[in-house]
């Protein structure tokens, strides 16, 4: 073994939390004490330095290039080792430009378009028919991803508390499968806010499937521009959008919320959350959502707080995204070969790696994912019990 793969085992050794075998040049070698969980095969060693660098990139990159094989199921594997992420090295200086990169209305979009401008045709493969991209809401062990999605929406609709007529504006509205629900039971009227182009056609193609001209519109528009609409919402809801804006920008966010929402108005807000304040993980950042920062729920209240946005109910989704993310990995699977034809076997690794990754995370309670509902000022008008 020469000295470069000397020092890779050596660096690898400090994730003994759980016991692991790493098979280095047809050598078998043995991580942690006790009966081997899951075992990996390097074809090519990443070096010490890209991996004191940033441990998730230097693994990461090795991963997508096939120079690291997981032997069996991957999301096991990574559930056993990313729990030891606190392990992690990262240096935020050499990477400061991609930790912290401009939160600019142009470049968050140029950010927020890279991720969901890949194509409508390769997002159908995976998701289900709502083509709903966050958490469902799983009541049973029987729930199908679709049932779980309908269900997810429905509870944050019986929580905004809708009356037929009126308003709501859904930050960050994706394909529109919200506000199209809303309509349909409520018959509210929608606003939709989005950057992407290709998600803005998808959901005007389904208003006018739907007969809702009139009833429901999409505008590509950015919060911080929610004002020049010059409309004030009796409900408003974002759906994992807050993880976008940056945490330079959640107050100015807030403020937008505050300023569109009628006084007494409902908000409830959908997002991946943390224990505490984290510039972000750097190949997520590089690869998957660039921008992308995980807000704590503390400091997300707090701004509530001070904003006169008062705190009505906090629940966590945690287990439930980590079985969403599991059912979209499966989908992902089914349809491998069309991905790749799509991108390539690159793409493909990057991809479930993300989609693994993520399920072991919010597993192992690292991340969490909470619905927040806020009133804008005091709403003595509410049942005084859960009511959804």
């Amino acid at each position: 073994m020469n000295l470069a793969d000397h020092e890779f085992i050596k660096y690898m050794s400090r994730f003994d939390g759980c016991p692991f075998s790493v098979v280095l040049h047809g050598e078998r070698h043995q991580i942690g004490e006790g009966e081997p969980v899951f075992s990996v095969v390097i074809r090519q060693a990443p070096n010490v330095k890209a991996l004191m660098t940033s441990t998730s990139l230097a693994l990461g990159e090795a991963y997508m290039a096939g120079d690291i094989q997981v032997e069996g199921e991957l999301y096991p594997a990574l559930r056993y080792f990313m729990g030891q992420m606190g392990k992690f090295s990262t240096d935020t200086k050499v990477l400061s430009r991609l930790l912290f990169p401009s939160v600019s209305k142009k470049n968050q979009k140029k950010e927020v378009c890279s991720h969901y401008n890949m194509g409508n045709d390769f997002y159908r493969l995976w998701l289900d028919e709502t083509l709903s991209y966050s958490c469902g809401y799983f009541r049973t062990e029987k729930d199908s991803l679709c049932e779980a999605q309908y269900q997810k929406v429905d509870r944050i609709l019986a929580k905004l508390h809708l009356k037929e007529g009126m308003t709501l504006c859904d930050i960050g509205c994706g394909w529109g499968f919200l506000l199209l629900r809303a309509a349909e039971k409520y018959r509210v009227q929608g606003v939709g806010l989005t950057l992407s182009e290709e998600q803005k056609r998808v959901f005007e193609e389904r208003i006018r499937e739907e007969g809702l001209e009139g009833q429901v519109r999409a505008e590509l528009l950015d919060y911080r521009d929610l004002k020049t609409l010059s409309l004030t919402f009796d409900r408003m809801v974002s759906v994992g959008m807050v993880e976008h804006v940056g945490r330079e920008n959640y107050i100015p966010f807030m403020e937008s919320v505050k300023q569109a929402l009628k006084p007494g108005g409902l908000f409830l807000l959908h997002f991946i959350s943390a224990l505490r304040e984290h510039p972000g993980d750097a190949w997520m950042k590089k690869y998957i959502f660039p921008g992308g920062v995980v807000p704590s729920l503390r400091e997300l209240l707090h701004i509530a707080g001070e904003l006169d946005l008062h705190t009505l109910d906090v629940e966590s989704l945690r287990r439930h995204y980590s079985r969403t993310l599991l059912c979209w990995n499966e989908n992902f699977q089914k349809h491998r070969s069309e991905i790749t034809a799509m991108f390539d076997e690159r793409f493909v690794r990057m991809w479930e790696l993300y989609l693994c990754s993520c399920a072991a995370t919010f597993t192992d309670g690292i991340i969490d994912l909470h619905q927040v509902l806020l009133t804008n000022g005091v709403n003595n008008d509410l049942p005084m019990t859960r009511w959804y």
